[in-house]
């Protein structure tokens, strides 16, 4: 393994020396037409237009940093509106040469993504970036690219290294719990003038009545993709095509219906149940999930992960249906407020969301599945419906777009209890400690990871960056 190493480090610094070699030459190359400048010798081979050099920030394995990748990283933060007070820019090096580790290792350990993934998170952000701009033609120009392709060629590059980087600190952390011991340690081992504080926060409950289609629509769109899976099975049809036409899933839609997963991916149960039931080329039949109607084909198995294409097809719902849940919903709320039901009651016996109907209609953090929402961290969406319900009050029905295009779906909501901003306690926010000590026990198998890596890895710093206070020990004596 070790002799293993020092060939792969001779290798690289062979290829190192090559690298450097050029800039030099082109450096060289520069200072002559200087001199022959000031001596009044004039090459007329030479252009008149002078450019500047990019340099090699530093090397991380394969991966090589330029100066002009910490400038773009620069421009970007600021575009976002990021607060540059702590940025400095031996801090962006030091985090780019991080995210290369990564991806590099990545490689090495054989955690591949996929361009098709790759290339369907691209079309997802200039979807998103067009949204924001306006058009095509103003994102080109705000970004200054001549032309789509260029644009996403970059794209691509920038998200599979990230998306390789998450992949490998996923890989890190995967399998890191942490004890109830673990956490009471964690917790008492911190200073009491030092423990974190925690900001206001609601519990927030809800009744929500979906409106249906009726069973004639249904059947419409169960009939149009059984035809899809026809064509393409007995006429060779594209199944990518016939996504790009058909899909009402706008996130895959410009990519063919394309997602890559595996059991550990956030989709709804039945679409993973007949995702990993199918074998490779094989199309599904129509089935049904929230958020309508759908056929899947399995384009790739690689292991434990799939590369799949869908179609999503919603039956339209008829405004009669909607008038029917918005009256539905001012019956219960008035019912409640008679004091026939209690809320909880209410959402047991009629709300259509089986994921709270349960739990009384309580809603569960994402982050964490506890039942409090801090305000200053709260999803905007739900921070605009609840800001103005008073303590004790029910709101009238609220409307809630289906961002996939579905039919609405509407709600009546209710603030089951508010805490004050308050100083942690251990009984009463054992959930935000124990990801608290979470956080600190993946922070430093990370940390670990990283000091065997840099060690393992060929890794060249440019003298003009050696000077930097780095948080990892990059430059190797």
């Amino acid at each position: 393994m070790k002799q293993s190493r020092r060939k792969n480090l001779r290798f690289m610094n062979n290829m190192m020396k090559g690298i450097l070699a050029l800039v030099f030459l082109s450096t060289i190359t520069a200072k002559a037409q200087e001199t022959d400048e000031a001596l009044g010798v004039k090459d007329t081979t030479a252009s008149t237009t002078k450019v500047k050099l990019d340099g090699i920030a530093a090397v991380i394995g394969d991966y090589v940093i330029l100066e002009s990748d910490i400038d773009k990283t620069l421009i970007d933060l600021k575009t976002q509106g990021a607060s540059m007070e702590n940025i400095t820019r031996c801090g962006l090096l030091g985090k780019l040469m991080e995210d290369r580790l990564y991806a590099h290792q990545a490689i090495q350990d054989s955690l591949l993504v996929s361009d098709d993934m790759v290339n369907a998170q691209s079309d997802r952000q200039i979807q998103q970036f067009v949204s924001q701009l306006g058009s095509m033609e103003k994102l080109l120009k705000f970004y200054k690219k001549p032309d789509v392709e260029s644009f996403r060629t970059e794209l691509f590059e920038i998200n599979k290294l990230r998306m390789l980087s998450e992949k490998m600190q996923g890989k890190i952390v995967e399998e890191i719990e942490v004890t109830p011991e673990e956490v009471r340690q964690f917790f008492f081992n911190i200073p009491e003038e030092d423990r974190p504080v925690f900001g206001a926060e609601l519990e927030i409950a809800q009744i929500v009545k979906s409106p249906k289609a009726p069973e004639e629509e249904k059947q419409k769109v169960i009939q149009q993709l059984k035809a899809i899976k026809q064509d393409v099975e007995e006429n060779g049809a594209s199944f990518k095509v016939k996504a790009i036409l058909y899909t009402r899933d706008d996130s895959s839609r410009a990519n063919g219906g394309f997602y890559s997963m595996n059991k550990e991916t956030q989709f709804v149960r039945e679409f993973k149940d007949v995702a990993f039931s199918l074998r490779e080329g094989e199309i599904s039949e129509p089935f049904e999930t929230v958020y309508g109607y759908h056929i899947i084909y399995i384009e790739k198995i690689r292991g434990q992960e799939i590369d799949l294409r869908h179609i999503l097809m919603i039956p339209e719902v008829p405004q009669s249906a909607i008038d029917d849940a918005v009256t539905e919903l001012d019956t219960i709320r008035q019912q409640i407020l008679d004091g026939k039901y209690t809320f909880a009651e209410a959402a047991q016996n009629f709300s259509d969301e089986k994921e709270t109907k349960n739990d009384g209609g309580l809603l569960r953090n994402p982050i964490n599945f506890d039942s409090r929402f801090e305000l200053t961290k709260m999803d905007p969406t739900l921070y605009n419906q609840v800001r103005n319900i008073k303590d004790g009050e029910i709101s009238k029905p609220i409307r809630e777009d289906d961002p996939r295009g579905g039919p609405p779906k509407f709600k009546i909501m209710k603030i089951s209890n508010r805490y004050d901003e308050h100083k942690a306690d251990f009984a009463k926010d054992y959930l935000k400690i124990q990801e608290l000590a979470l956080r600190e026990k993946q922070f430093k198998a990370i940390k670990k990871w990283m000091e065997e890596h840099i060690e393992d890895t060929y890794i060249h710093v440019n003298v003009d960056n050696r000077g930097c206070d780095f948080a990892n020990n990059w430059v190797k004596e």
